[in-house]
């Protein structure tokens, strides 16, 4: 899988921990639009929750709840 070579997701960030953006894998518009919605590098990310088949996920970013699809969240590398 290429998503388990560049490293962990924001996808697979647990329920109640908190990851830092190290780097946006997306492209062109998917891309402007994760960091529209403030999601930068070296920005703190709180997963809150997850719907129960697993899309979308809720997160906490900049003081402010946002939701993510799944395929969303995972162009978002953290550390």
């Amino acid at each position: 899988m290429a998503e388990a070579a560049q490293g962990k997701t924001l996808r697979d960030v647990a329920i109640g921990e908190t990851a830092t953006v190290r780097r946006l894998t997306g492209e062109g518009a998917v891309k402007r639009h994760i960091m529209d919605m403030g999601i930068t590098k070296g920005t703190d990310v709180y997963v809150r929750k997850v719907a129960p088949l697993g899309d979308p996920i809720e997160v906490t970013v900049r003081g402010y709840e946002l939701s993510l699809r799944k395929d969303e969240a995972e162009l978002v590398l953290v550390g």
